[in-house]
């Protein structure tokens, strides 16, 4: 199988205080943040006037979309999360 991102540059600095990642420092970061943010407003709007089994359902694409964003912006940082107290990033 080919690898996901094939090619090796990061989408996304690590943060210098905290954990984590920044602000997308290439395009295909800024694609990828603004789809984020597309997607959880499209599925804000689905929602409204749903409830029931189909707001739960709603829920759960949420968290989906949100786990498989997060999975994506680590796979792209460039470096590791972990804390940091800004003299090590």
């Amino acid at each position: 199988m080919p690898p996901l991102f094939p090619d090796k540059e990061p989408w996304f600095p690590v943060k210098r205080f905290g954990y984590g990642a920044g602000l997308p420092i290439a395009r295909q970061g800024w694609f990828a943040l603004l789809a984020y943010v597309a997607a959880m407003v499209g599925l804000g709007f689905v929602s409204t006037g749903v409830s029931g089994l189909a707001l739960a359902g709603i829920v759960v694409i949420m968290i989906a979309v949100t786990a498989v964003f997060v999975l994506i912006v680590k796979a792209r940082t460039n470096g590791a999360w972990r804390w940091r107290w800004g003299e090590d990033a």
